[in-house]
């Protein structure tokens, strides 16, 4: 762990300062000469501040003093207030009113001015309503402070306690003296317990109706976390109520208000009274009544598209199969179309043919997919540029450093065809922001596989789309001859329908390899990663191979094995440089993926562009890393990134990864570990979703077992979600 440091010091200069989130770049003056960089928002020169924080190295400007914390103390001599006031800390005094000020009131002057505004008054240039404007700088001033002070014995950062200052004022301390739990904003990003240590410390009862207003909105936000845009009104009260450990009758209570108030919202789904976050609910309602909209509205009929059908199939040499034509048609005659099927059932082969028809007749086409990798392989498949959704929706930043989408009601995306592909991966609220962006008069065409894992954030929108009923799905379940030829096509349908997968094939593209024990099987793959695969058919372990893993926990988990995979495949060396960041250490050439989105990470592409934004699921290279300045680059297809220490925390080793995290990729060889798992990660659909990310080669390393048990649990993942019945209600 890295080791902290106290300094102190008077601030000599404030080099730079971000007004909107408080970054601060200052030069300390003390023993030394110090640059100190971090969130010091109310700091000014003249001020005496104890930081605590360490040394790093930036690449342009050379060593700093990264603080993580700040303590400030108003200069007390007479020199101090001269210099903190000349330096227009206070808007509207200057070099020379200050000088007066000094002169006239010495050590008291800071004091005077905050407390005394008739007294400043008198002092020659400042009229009493200056002085009131000035008295009231200072108070806000001392209120800043005063409420890092405060916060931060919790763990709170000072950019939370600026979130909160902007928008509670120099009333903030007084909000959390009488509600602690105002500071449960998600804006604020404090977390629950940490405000419920607040409260206790102030000795709250356990059921005040704030915490229990609080707890209710926790575990909405938690149950978002798992999937879920609403929970039934029963289920939200009796896990509040237990959570909270308070009785339900209280957690009733703390419901009904805040539906009355409109804090969350209340509607029915089936039978049941659900709660809705209203951000949530609004997306969901949202999707429905453009859906609906669009069944409507539908733009013009594409005319003579079986000619036109039938001239593809000349050209390109090929006969479609029925449930084709009929996708093609959909796609023509009507402003909605859902295609989906498993592999082998020809679906990109009918979306070539849709594209065709649809740019032949003068339509402008956009194509997006959720994952950088989706729309590369879309791309590929189709010839036609391909864009992730958050590209296409033109990604940008709000005033609080927070992801908005340029294309919307107001600014829409220019097309006349949307073709979205993964569907099953797409969230409700970035279906919302496609919604949203999308043109009157514009077809929308999903593409996808129902049968996979759902989205990562919250929702169920393709499978709730399906089970509506009211929008034009084509399945397609006909597997092609070609595709017949290929195990992995053929158990993957067998899984999928409920049968067992053929395991006793030594011919094909599917292999079955026995272990008896966990350790076994770890040796096994690894031995298969880094040897058996690349010897017999050529597989680099870094650009073909990929390791895929139910969960991350485990001696086969994904965090335990790429520990060893990445010490058999790129071991450590003196021509190495390693960098570890909490507790991965990361090797030059190792595989890398990124975990969460950042949309602030530079990239340089290969022709010159620069840009920036590095999505979840991301893979790449580790090409270089720089110890003292523990900055890392990273290459993703035809970009370089750079990351620092702290975007470095969103990287992961990616020898082996989730299933979960492997969607909208695929890859040339996948192994999969399947042993003794976890109840919650021996289903179905995980193991058709791990099985279809394999294009040339798959292998199952474990006992059949567990594959026999993983293909009868057809538990689909419970997501509770209004969009189904939104669409069905009149």
């Amino acid at each position: 762990m890295e080791q902290m440091l106290e300094i102190t010091g008077t601030v000599e200069a404030i080099v730079y300062r971000n007004e909107s989130n408080g970054y601060t770049v200052l030069e300390l003056a003390g023993d030394e000469e110090i640059t100190a960089v971090g969130i010091m928002p109310s700091v000014s020169p003249g001020e005496e501040v104890k930081l605590i924080g360490s040394y790093k190295k930036h690449p342009s400007y050379g060593k700093q003093f990264a603080v993580t914390a700040c303590e400030q103390s108003m200069p007390k001599n007479t020199a101090g207030i001269l210099k903190y006031l000349s330096s227009r800390a206070i808007k509207g005094v200057g070099p020379s009113t200050a000088q007066r000020l000094v002169r006239q009131f010495g050590e008291d002057t800071l004091t005077v001015m905050e407390n005394e505004p008739e007294r400043v008054a008198q002092v020659k240039g400042i009229s009493l309503d200056k002085a009131k404007e000035i008295s009231e700088q200072l108070k806000q001033t001392v209120g800043i402070r005063e409420l890092i002070a405060h916060l931060s014995g919790f763990g709170v950062t000072p950019l939370s306690c600026i979130k909160v200052w902007t928008r509670y004022g120099s009333n903030a301390l007084k909000y959390i003296e009488e509600n602690p739990f105002v500071l449960c904003d998600d804006e604020f990003e404090i977390s629950f317990e940490t405000v419920d240590l607040i409260a206790k410390k102030q000795n709250r009862a356990n059921d005040e109706i704030y915490r229990i207003r609080a707890g209710i909105s926790h575990v909405l936000s938690h149950n978002r976390l798992n999937g879920h845009t609403c929970l039934p009104k029963d289920k939200l009260v009796s896990t509040t109520a237990s959570f909270l450990s308070v009785e339900k009758e209280k957690a009733v209570q703390a419901l009904d208000e805040m539906i009355f108030d409109n804090t969350v919202i209340t509607a029915v789904v089936g039978e049941n009274d659900f709660i809705f976050t209203p951000s949530l609910y609004q997306c969901e309602a949202y999707i429905a009544a453009r859906i609906k909209m669009l069944l409507r509205f539908s733009p013009p009929v594409i005319p003579r598209v079986d000619e036109q059908i039938e001239h593809i199939e000349q050209q390109e040499g090929l006969e479609y199969a029925s449930l084709q034509r009929e996708a093609i048609r959909q796609a023509m005659n009507t402003g909605l179309l859902i295609l989906t099927g498993g592999p082998g059932t020809g679906k990109t082969t009918t979306l070539n043919a849709i594209i065709t028809i649809l740019k032949q007749n003068g339509q402008k086409v956009l194509l997006a997919a959720p994952t950088g990798r989706a729309a590369q392989r879309m791309s590929e498949v189709t010839g036609c540029e391909a864009k992730t959704i958050h590209r296409l929706l033109e990604v940008g930043w709000d005033r609080d450093d927070k992801p908005v989408f340029k294309k919307n009601e107001k600014n829409l995306l220019n097309c006349d065809a949307l073709i979205i592909d993964e569907v099953s991966m797409v969230d409700t609220v970035i279906f919302d922001s496609l919604m949203k962006a999308m043109p009157l008069g514009c077809r929308l065409i999903l593409v996808g596989d129902s049968n996979q894992l759902p989205s990562v954030g919250a929702g169920n929108v393709l499978a709730d789309l399906i089970a509506s009923g009211i929008m034009p799905v084509v399945a397609l379940n006909e597997i092609f001859r070609q595709s017949m030829e290929s195990l992995i096509v053929t158990n993957a349908h067998k899984i999928v329908n409920g049968e067992y997968p053929v395991l006793d094939r030594r011919d094909k593209d599917f292999f079955y390899l026995s272990q008896v024990t966990a350790e076994n099987v770890s040796q096994t793959v690894t031995d298969l990663t880094s040897r058996r695969l690349p010897n017999s058919y050529g597989y680099s372990p870094f650009d073909d191979i990929q390791v895929l893993c139910p969960g991350r926990k485990g001696m086969l988990g994904a965090n335990e094995l790429n520990k060893k995979l990445q010490q058999a495949v790129n071991p450590k060396s003196d021509s190495k440089p390693e960098i570890t960041v909490g507790a991965v250490a990361f090797r030059l050439g190792d595989k890398v993926m990124q975990v969460k989105n950042n949309y602030d990470i530079t990239f340089y592409k290969d022709n010159g562009e620069i840009g920036q934004g590095i999505f979840n699921g991301d893979i790449g290279r580790l090409v270089e890393i720089n110890k003292a300045t523990k900055i890392m680059k990273v290459r993703f297809d035809d970009k370089v990134a750079v990351y620092d220490a702290d975007s470095a925390v969103e990287l992961d080793l990616a020898y082996a990864t989730t299933v979960h995290k492997s969607q909208g990729n695929e890859f040339e060889a996948v192994i999969i570990p399947v042993f003794r798992m976890a109840p919650q990660l021996c289903y179905r659909n995980l193991l058709y979703t791990a099985v279809t990310r394999a294009k040339k080669l798959l292998i199952l390393v474990g006992t059949g077992s567990t594959v026999v048990d993983m293909v009868d649990n057809n538990r689909k993942t419970l997501r509770y979600s209004g969009l189904k019945d939104f669409l069905l209600k009149d």
